[in-house]
């Protein structure tokens, strides 16, 4: 059932909805409010039928949405210094178990073998938060990225504390799922004294509102967060606008309050933009053709990864407790094939690849076609089985598989680099968040010197990628989230 908010100063203002993120299927969606009266009568003011939602201008200028604005932006606040504050708190945990303690324990440099012990413990700690501490710490990766859901106070130590563990120790997933879980959870926890017939509505706008404040501090940009949640959300026509605004301002807001924290702290700040590419004036038709099979490539690249995931789930929740440990040692072994297979640092096949994208992309072409190939395979099964049982987001391993497979291909005659990377990149991350235009837009950014010179390649690309998914998985459907 949609939740239908009421933020006017009377009955004249009319009803609006918001998304619901209570469907069993985590779907977001907008729907007409049913009326109060006689059948197939609405509220005074919700149309020249009574049948409609109200003028969304009407609602803009009232009272009740001003102020909801006001604690939007008031909350973007808190909960992008908290996002700030978790990924800080991941990337030292990260920097002490694969720096700090080896150095500590007298290792000249992290041997092989090192991340097995760090995996299967953090499978262990995983499958106990999972097993008994409220809620399941969030959802599960292998359903791909998802929106939907308010999850309660009494759930946010289970997903803060997974999350960080899956994080640190080096599984391949990213901080984009938990943390729009958190900021949702922390944001609505924030108002749960709210009372009134409205409260339970603007619990979830205020929800999503922190939704949005902290998936833009990890995206780097206000825009392609919002972007993303309203493309996953399925958000569309009039209302579009009375949603996104809070959740826009509140990322805005947030967005200085994250950057200032990465001055101050010296830590510096999160940018999607790779500089220092070559230049890339524009595209042929021998890159449309690489294009057409890029987008195949990705899609069935991506599928297997994706049912790989999902035939390992139902495994590893038979026995979690044995089998997510499994998980995490498989993982390891992987990192340690990568890094003996090709002399270079096993630690790229780990983590999610956020932090380590930008350094891979200057560096592409020193790396040979055999090692960009043992990196795909060795990052893409890792990938598929952290989906399995740890939690965490889908988008920045996507990402990073996506530009291996790009500087994979370049080396072949009649493609570019930079091409290649935003292509590889857009598709491959368009079929595992099934997102296709938030897709187009992070390539371009992350490609910003030559993003619209690239621009025509990755639509084409991606538009391929998506629908020769879709073939491959008849079930999947435009609007499944």
């Amino acid at each position: 059932m949609a939740a239908v908010l009421y933020l006017g100063d009377g009955p004249a203002s009319g009803p609006w909805c918001c998304p619901d993120y209570d469907l069993p299927s985590g779907e977001t969606q907008l729907t007409e409010p049913q009326g109060a009266g006689s059948a197939g009568s609405g509220p005074t003011g919700s149309g020249p039928t009574g049948s409609g939602p109200a003028d969304p201008v009407a609602t803009l200028r009232s009272r009740g949405y001003l102020r909801l604005l006001v604690l939007a932006g008031a909350l973007g606040v808190p909960v992008s210094a908290f996002s700030w504050g978790f990924l800080a708190l991941a990337s030292k945990l990260e920097h002490w178990l694969y720096a700090s303690l080896p150095s500590a324990l007298g290792l000249r440099s992290v041997p092989l073998w090192w991340p097995a012990p760090l995996l299967a413990f953090a499978g262990f700690l995983v499958a106990l938060i999972i097993r008994y501490l409220p809620g399941t710490a969030g959802h599960s990766p292998a359903d791909g990225f998802k929106t939907g859901g308010v999850f309660g106070p009494a759930e946010i130590p289970g997903i803060a504390l997974a999350a960080l563990v899956t994080l640190g120790f080096g599984v391949i997933l990213g901080p984009e799922a938990p943390l729009i879980a958190l900021g949702g959870a922390l944001s609505a926890w924030a108002v749960s004294r709210a009372r009134g017939p409205e409260a339970p509505r603007v619990k979830v706008v205020v929800a999503a509102a922190g939704s949005f404040a902290a998936i833009s501090t990890v995206l780097g940009s206000p825009l392609i967060g919002a972007f993303l949640l309203m493309e996953a959300a399925g958000l569309s026509g009039a209302m579009l606008t009375l949603v996104l605004l809070p959740g826009l301002l509140a990322a805005g807001i947030g967005a200085l309050i994250f950057d200032g924290l990465g001055v101050w702290s010296g830590l510096g700040t999160f940018s999607l933009a790779v500089p220092g590419l070559p230049h890339f004036a524009r595209p042929d038709a021998a890159e449309f053709g690489w294009a057409l099979l890029i987008g195949v490539a990705a899609a069935v690249v991506s599928e297997a990864i994706r049912r790989g995931a999902l035939v390992l789930r139902d495994v590893v929740q038979r026995q979690p407790m044995v089998w997510t440990p499994v998980a995490g040692l498989v993982v390891a072994g992987l990192a340690a094939a990568f890094g003996a297979g090709t002399g270079r640092d096993a630690e790229t096949v780990l983590f999610s690849g956020q932090s380590s994208l930008a350094p891979f992309i200057r560096d592409a072409a020193a790396f040979g076609l055999g090692a960009l190939v043992l990196l795909i395979a060795c990052k893409a099964i890792g990938y598929s089985v952290s989906l399995s049982g740890f939690r965490g987001g889908p988008t920045f391993p996507a990402i990073f598989i996506g530009a291996v497979g790009g500087a994979a291909l370049a080396h072949l005659p009649g493609l570019p680099l930079v091409p290649a990377l935003g292509m590889g990149i857009g598709a491959m991350t368009a079929c595992m968040l099934r997102l296709p235009l938030t897709s187009v837009l992070l390539a371009t950014v992350l490609l910003f010197s030559d993003g619209v010179a690239i621009l025509p390649l990755v639509i084409v690309a991606v538009a391929v990628a998506y629908v020769t998914m879709v073939r491959l998985d008849p079930e999947s459907r435009p609007d499944e989230r």
